[in-house]
């Protein structure tokens, strides 16, 4: 009967050893290193394995000195552990030298320590086949340090946890070598996006393209195995007497040539796949000619900004093919006979690609339902109580969204609620108070608690302040109180989705802005300038959130009849959009996701302003001349020429024809 102490069972490998480490019958006992924030989760997967209660968790810490062990663990484990397995480390080709030196050379560093005042029968450390590095040629079992190059910091610090294993003369060694490993060859579980998944996102955007020949360079082979192959074969080697001092090569026995690894894939994804070949000397030229490339300035950025959209790390293309051949002889020699044998990747590429698509595909959150771009869509609509938030939530449910309702009064969204629900929708009602950041946070919790994600923002809640600066000395509060909401408002809401949204890479934000920030509307210095700042915040913060597939559209509306124009009663006289036009925009904006979406009038005005500003200036001097400011705003509320409210003069008439939409 063996008794084991294991680093790492929370990881893939580590996962699928365990378990099968417990289901035999050998097995007297096992001891699982474990952090103290992961216990819980490790506890819980403890009890789905075979016999529980030969397991007992020893909480750790591999950055600590001998593991963070307390003494009282020491004192019952010293002398009482056959096997150590080391699997715990950072398997990550992005991983920076520091985080990779920690885990990797250091952990191992205090797992050593750790195993020699435990005393314990074996140490069996998990390596890699990046040790090799660039070397050219067959690679065997018995070599380690030939005078390879190690291109990234995962091939280094590899390199030297193995060295610290065999140059310690303390206790017993084995090393295993796996290659690239993947998921579950049956049910494809796999826990990150590593190695060929990389590909995966570019793969499935190829599955809308005809199936035509496609011809492809031969740019190398690499080597890949399932995890369910490497935790069989290293149980095997790990319970098998007199392998000490010997390394494993835990690998594919024939190079996969980069080319099928791709083909496997592409047919598990319905993708085109590579018919034709290029032969090893036009190849070479090829992959020439693509480094070559890369000292002209700009294509290394533009080829940077082409992977970082499909979430492929530019090291992984560095690091795609091996040029060692890995021999796996006497690996192959210890299993015979054990039924463990490595299968073929024809056969559980399509496992891999469907646990992929379903729980790993970093941009799954962008797929719709089968109504449309809105369908299954959870979107936050600020102000839907009443006018343009309202109308726009009718719409959103009507093509199968869900909009989640958020407005200061209950009633009103409650009512809403009823209606979209009654007409064979979906909606959630959040009274929230933009202004105040707690309740803010209130709702985009209860929000995701209730429907687990949010996919889009309608920052559409405002309010409009229209009252000249004469009016306004002392009146600083009118610039408060419009910032607070159209501009701080929006932020504080924005932010506390965002992060959310950059983890699920999808998201989308549209921006209820006004067309008075395409010109230069009198009286609207505090409005106008609240909706300019959210404008700049957002064309900024898309340039930062472009990688996390999160977009931004600005809508500069026009005028539109709702009850925040209602205390100006000029407008009653002018040309404006109804609630549920300007609805057709904001639901434009949500399925196209445009960067910006405006009235011919408010390009025109802007182009204007560009072109002629003195000219727009004195236009603009006549409009806030002939419209004065409301009796609401504290003016008489007459007009200089005209008839009244109701009727403008001919040159009034013009100038709002001239400027469609536009806020006098």
């Amino acid at each position: 009967m063996a008794t084991y102490l294991v680093t790492g069972a929370t990881g893939l490998i580590g996962r699928h050893f365990t378990r099968l480490l417990l289901g035999r019958d050998d097995t007297e006992h096992v001891s699982l290193l474990v952090r103290e924030a992961s216990r819980d989760r490790l506890a819980d997967l403890v009890q789905q394995w075979p016999h529980p209660e030969k397991v007992s968790l020893v909480t750790g810490d591999l950055a600590a000195e001998g593991l963070g062990v307390g003494e009282s663990e020491r004192d019952r484990l010293r002398g009482n552990v056959s096997h150590l397995v080391h699997l715990a480390a950072l398997y990550d080709l992005t991983a920076d030298d520091e985080a990779s030196v920690r885990a990797n050379v250091d952990g191992t560093r205090h797992v050593l320590d750790l195993a020699a005042d435990l005393r314990v029968g074996c140490l069996h450390h998990v390596s890699s086949v990046a040790v090799a590095g660039d070397y050219a040629g067959v690679f065997t079992e018995d070599m380690f340090d030939a005078g390879q190059r190690l291109l990234t910091p995962y091939h280094r610090t590899k390199f030297e946890a193995e060295r610290l294993v065999r140059e310690q003369h303390d206790v017993p060694w084995r090393v295993y070598r796996p290659a690239i490993v993947v998921g579950h060859s049956e049910t494809g579980e796999m826990d990150k996006i590593d190695g060929p998944y990389y590909l995966f996102s570019a793969i499935s955007r190829l599955a809308s393209l005809p199936n035509l020949p496609v011809v492809g360079p031969d740019i190398g082979d690499t080597n890949i195995v399932p995890v369910d192959y490497v935790a069989k074969a290293l149980l095997e080697l790990v319970s098998k007497p007199g392998l000490d001092g010997r390394a494993f090569h835990l690998v594919n026995p024939e190079p996969q040539p980069v080319a099928s690894v791709y083909n496997a894939f592409a047919r598990a994804a319905g993708a085109p796949t590579i018919s034709v070949e290029l032969d090893e000397r036009i190849s070479r030229g090829v992959v020439g000619l693509v480094k070559l490339s890369e000292h002209v300035p700009g294509v290394t950025i533009a080829r940077n900004a082409v992977l970082g959209r499909l979430g492929i790390p530019p090291v992984l293309l560095e690091n795609l093919t091996f040029p060692s051949v890995f021999s796996s002889a006497s690996t192959r020699r210890e299993l015979a006979g054990s039924g463990v044998d490595v299968p073929s990747l024809e056969g559980y590429a399509p496992a891999l690609w469907r646990y992929w698509r379903e729980h790993l595909d970093p941009f799954r959150a962008r797929k719709h339902g089968p109504r449309g771009e809105l369908d299954g869509r959870r979107i936050v609509i600020t102000g839907a109580s009443s006018g343009i938030g309202r109308a726009t939530s009718l719409k959103v449910a009507a093509e199968g969204g869900v909009p989640l309702l958020v407005a200061r009064r209950r009633p009103e969204l409650e009512e809403l609620r009823d209606e979209i629900v009654a007409a064979g929708g979906q909606a959630s009602v959040y009274p929230a108070d933009l202004t105040d950041e707690e309740s803010v946070n209130k709702a985009v919790e209860a929000m995701l608690a209730d429907h687990g994600r949010v996919d889009m923002l309608v920052n559409n809640a405002g309010r409009s302040i229209r009252r000249s600066v004469k009016l306004s000395y002392d009146r600083f509060h009118d610039f408060e109180r419009a910032m607070a909401i159209n501009y701080f408002g929006a932020v504080r809401l924005i932010l506390a989705l965002l992060p959310h949204m950059a983890e699920r890479k999808f998201g989308h934000i549209v921006n209820v802005s006004s067309i008075g920030v395409q010109g230069i509307a009198p009286r609207f210095s505090a409005y106008v300038a609240s909706k300019a700042a959210l404008d700049y915040f957002s064309k900024i913060v898309a340039t930062e959130t472009h990688g996390d597939g999160v977009t931004f559209t600005t809508i500069h509306m026009p005028l539109v009849r709702t009850p925040m124009i209602r205390p100006t009663k000029i407008y009653d006289a002018f040309p404006t959009k109804s609630p549920e036009q300007a609805a057709g925009m904001v639901v434009r904006a949500l399925k196209e996701r445009p960067k910006h979406i405006g009235s011919p009038e408010g390009y025109l005005i802007q182009a204007a302003y560009a072109v002629a500003p003195n000219l727009v200036n004195a236009i603009a001097y006549e409009g806030y001349r002939v419209f004065p400011d409301s009796t609401a705003a504290g003016g008489t509320g007459k007009l200089n020429i005209g008839k009244g409210d109701r009727h403008l003069s001919r040159a009034a008439g013009a100038l709002v024809k001239l400027t469609r939409g536009f806020h006098w």
